[in-house]
């Protein structure tokens, strides 16, 4: 078992306080620690919500999304409608070079902790607000949350197309919280390297719905990009109805022929070449263009072997395949065991649990995530100093 602690990553120095719940903010400020930023989570007395999300294994503050999404970081406890925590706050952000929120604007300017009252206080910070939607449009004021975010951009009527009926439904991730917060990790940095080239601190707003649509418009813009259109939006092999994992003797596996050859290759191992013959495959845009009818027949021939052997046939002949995994059997899949991708750690409170390692691999370097944090955890650590010096202040003044 390991129970090695934090060692050195990338980011060391770098301090961020974190003002963010639930998972947008949060996600975002997890990858930043992974990689060695010093992430100071500020939190109500009640802690964030995700602590008491599922069944936690003691403390009833620790539950298991919590301890994969707030890996690492310090836990402070502040009433900001106190005027002396607000203060504290404040002491806190003069000593980060980020302090990251996702408090609507309604609500963060009446707590004093807009942007323009904060860079009075700290001119060189680098203030991230994550917001619903951008401040420009009528959704500003608007609640965000995952599932919002998927039915107002567009995934949700995408999944609903790819089905037989019209079926809506929301991808069963929290998926547009993710996505936003990886752009957010992409705008702290940013901003953090402008500063070192010589920049300024800045304000900097990231929309979840706007970074989401940006997010699946990538592709799915398709052949609207145009003005005037070429066509419509929805990349055609996404959308298939027969774009499914295909069912074998045992399960079910993916299998995803890419260039012509692998076509050819892929139909001669079925035994009906004649299927691309009756439809030219030759060319991107002529898949497309059949691509239905070649899933249906690949559909109709992979129930006639099981898994494992379709996946060795299908190496042999060099197809992208891959058995569809349960959930549940990526404890053990082999390219995750042979990474170290799951270490079982010692959490001080919690005992043995997995934790996953930072995905990206660096030459110079790894970095051992360390652990969540109980609430509050270092607020004596991190405030003792800031309070002390507060207390002394007024002791001063009172003796004037």
């Amino acid at each position: 078992m390991n129970t090695s602690s934090s060692t050195k990553g990338m980011l060391e120095g770098i301090r961020i306080i974190d003002l963010s719940t639930i998972v947008f903010g949060p996600y975002s400020t997890q990858m930043l620690s992974d990689m060695g930023a010093e992430v100071i989570k500020i939190e109500s007395p009640d802690g964030d919500f995700f602590r008491q999300s599922g069944k936690a294994k003691h403390c009833p503050d620790m539950g298991p999304i919590h301890l994969t999404l707030n890996r690492g970081k310090k836990s402070v406890v502040l009433d900001l409608k106190n005027p002396e925590d607000r203060e504290a706050l404040i002491e806190l952000i003069r000593s980060a070079d980020v302090f990251i929120h996702n408090v609507r604007s309604i609500a963060i300017k009446k707590l004093g902790l807009d942007y323009e009252a904060i860079v009075r206080e700290v001119p060189e910070i680098i203030y991230v607000h994550c917001v619903g939607y951008a401040s420009v449009g009528p959704y500003a004021d608007f609640p965000a949350y995952d599932d919002t975010i998927q039915a107002g951009s567009g995934l949700v009527d995408l999944c609903a197309r790819a089905a037989e009926p019209y079926n809506p439904r929301f991808m069963p991730t929290i998926v547009a919280d993710k996505v936003s917060g990886l752009y957010a990790t992409q705008a702290v940095l940013a901003a953090y390297i402008n500063k070192l080239k010589g920049g300024k601190g800045q304000y900097v707003e990231v929309p979840m719905f706007e970074c989401f649509v940006h997010f699946l418009l990538e592709e799915h813009l398709f052949e609207r990009t145009c003005e005037p259109p070429v066509g419509s939006f929805g990349y055609r092999r996404i959308m298939d109805k027969d774009r499914k994992p295909f069912p074998t003797a045992d399960g079910y596996i993916s299998i995803l022929p890419y260039t012509d050859q692998n076509w050819h290759n892929l139909f001669d191992l079925l035994g009906c070449p004649e299927v691309l013959t009756a439809n030219p495959v030759e060319g991107s845009l002529l898949r497309v263009q059949h691509v239905g009818e070649f899933y249906a027949a690949i559909a109709q021939r992979t129930p006639s072997r099981t898994t494992g052997e379709w996946m060795t046939l299908l190496s042999q002949i060099n197809v992208p395949a891959m058995p569809v995994r349960k959930i549940d059997e990526l404890l053990e899949d082999p390219q995750l065991v042979a990474g170290g991708f799951f270490k079982l750690v010692d959490h001080p409170t919690e005992g043995p649990y997995f934790q996953m390692q930072p995905p990206v691999r660096f030459s110079a370097g790894t970095f051992t995530p360390g652990h969540a944090p109980r609430i509050g955890e270092h607020t004596k650590e991190l405030l003792g100093d800031i309070r002390a010096r507060a207390q002394a202040e007024v002791s001063v003044r009172a003796g004037e």
